[in-house]
Protein backbone atom coordinates (compact mmCIF):
# COMPACT_ATOMS: atom_id res chain seq x y z
CA UNK A 1 0.00 0.00 0.00
CA UNK A 2 1.44 3.37 -0.96
CA UNK A 3 1.28 6.63 0.96
CA UNK A 4 -1.45 8.14 -1.22
CA UNK A 5 -3.89 5.35 -0.38
CA UNK A 6 -3.07 5.60 3.32
CA UNK A 7 -3.63 9.38 3.26
CA UNK A 8 -7.04 8.91 1.62
CA UNK A 9 -8.04 6.20 4.11
CA UNK A 10 -6.95 8.25 7.14
CA UNK A 11 -8.60 11.44 5.84
CA UNK A 12 -11.85 9.62 5.12
CA UNK A 13 -11.82 8.00 8.55
CA UNK A 14 -11.19 11.32 10.32
CA UNK A 15 -13.96 13.05 8.38
CA UNK A 16 -16.49 10.32 9.14
CA UNK A 17 -15.45 10.15 12.80
CA UNK A 18 -15.59 13.91 13.34
CA UNK A 19 -18.98 14.12 11.61
CA UNK A 20 -20.26 11.33 13.84
CA UNK A 21 -19.02 13.14 16.94
CA UNK A 22 -20.17 16.59 15.78
CA UNK A 23 -23.69 16.09 14.40
CA UNK A 24 -26.50 16.16 16.93
CA UNK A 25 -28.45 13.47 15.07
CA UNK A 26 -25.60 11.00 15.61
CA UNK A 27 -25.93 8.41 18.38
CA UNK A 28 -22.33 9.15 19.47
CA UNK A 29 -22.69 12.95 19.46
CA UNK A 30 -20.22 14.72 21.78
CA UNK A 31 -19.94 18.35 20.70
CA UNK A 32 -20.66 20.47 17.64
CA UNK A 33 -17.05 21.69 17.80
CA UNK A 34 -15.88 18.42 16.25
CA UNK A 35 -17.10 19.90 12.96
CA UNK A 36 -14.08 22.23 13.06
CA UNK A 37 -11.89 19.13 12.76
CA UNK A 38 -13.90 18.05 9.71
CA UNK A 39 -13.23 21.46 8.15
CA UNK A 40 -9.52 21.23 9.01
CA UNK A 41 -9.14 17.86 7.28
CA UNK A 42 -11.06 19.09 4.24
CA UNK A 43 -8.98 22.26 3.96
CA UNK A 44 -5.76 20.28 4.31
CA UNK A 45 -6.83 17.97 1.47
CA UNK A 46 -7.79 21.00 -0.62
CA UNK A 47 -4.45 22.79 -0.14
CA UNK A 48 -2.44 19.62 -0.74
CA UNK A 49 -4.11 19.28 -4.12
CA UNK A 50 -2.58 22.59 -5.17
CA UNK A 51 0.72 22.65 -3.29
CA UNK A 52 1.65 18.93 -3.14
CA UNK A 53 2.51 19.50 0.55
CA UNK A 54 0.93 16.91 2.81
CA UNK A 55 1.94 16.56 6.47
CA UNK A 56 0.75 12.96 6.72
CA UNK A 57 2.79 12.03 3.65
CA UNK A 58 5.91 13.40 5.39
CA UNK A 59 5.13 11.39 8.53
CA UNK A 60 4.60 8.22 6.52
CA UNK A 61 7.93 8.76 4.73
CA UNK A 62 9.68 8.74 8.11
CA UNK A 63 8.13 5.32 8.76
CA UNK A 64 9.48 4.06 5.44
CA UNK A 65 6.19 3.98 3.51
CA UNK A 66 6.77 4.38 -0.22
CA UNK A 67 6.17 8.04 -1.05
CA UNK A 68 3.77 9.31 -3.64
CA UNK A 69 2.21 12.71 -4.19
CA UNK A 70 -0.61 13.52 -1.82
Amino acid sequence: MNAERIVRIVAGFFILLSLSLGLEASPIFVSKYFLFFTAFVGLNLFQSGFTQICPLNNILAKFGIKSSSC
